[in-house]
């Protein structure tokens, strides 16, 4: 299969919100709770731009999006702008196939370029297979807030892990 890792285009849009709407329906990995249309997704896609510190890439193969990797605002205060907020959503066939590898590997050589100090990644528990994950990309966890959210009518706990940029 041949995969092209690239900026997201506005092309993109439905694909991804059809996506994220997958992991909305069917786990506890995000917190959304309703699907969006893609109209409702486009502010969140606007606030990614082109070489600045918020990045949104996708892969895609025969121009199906596979999945896509962001680095996105951490918190609203202007203290925080060097720290960003990074995630990987895969196609749910395309678990295992190192795409979330190549999605991460260039999102982190982009941002290396880029003013950011440090990434952080929430991850919902229980996922062993994303905390794995994000130690291979040397994501140390740093916090755990217990039962901070509720889907499914069950509290979910979320571990928060930090990367160094050394920006």
């Amino acid at each position: 299969m041949d995969i092209v890792i690239r900026e997201a285009e506005d092309k993109d849009l439905p694909a991804l919100t059809e996506l994220y709407n997958y992991y909305i329906k069917n786990t506890a990995i995000t917190f959304d709770l309703k699907p969006y249309t893609a109209a409702e997704r486009l502010e969140w896609y606007q606030h990614y731009n082109r070489n600045t510190r918020h990045r949104l890439f996708v892969a895609v193969s025969s121009g199906k999006v596979l999945g896509y990797s962001s680095s996105s605002v951490f918190n609203s205060k202007a203290a925080f702008q060097t720290s960003v907020e990074t995630t990987v959503y895969l196609h749910p066939e395309q678990t295992g196939n190192r795409i979330g590898t190549r999605l991460y590997d260039h999102l982190f050589t982009e941002l290396a370029q880029a003013d950011v100090h440090r990434a952080y990644a929430g991850i919902t528990w229980p996922n062993a297979s994303s905390f794995a994950f994000h130690e291979k990309f040397d994501f140390k966890q740093v916090a755990v807030f217990k039962e901070v959210g509720r889907k499914f009518g069950v509290y979910h706990d979320v571990h928060w892990l930090e990367k160094e940029l050394g920006n």
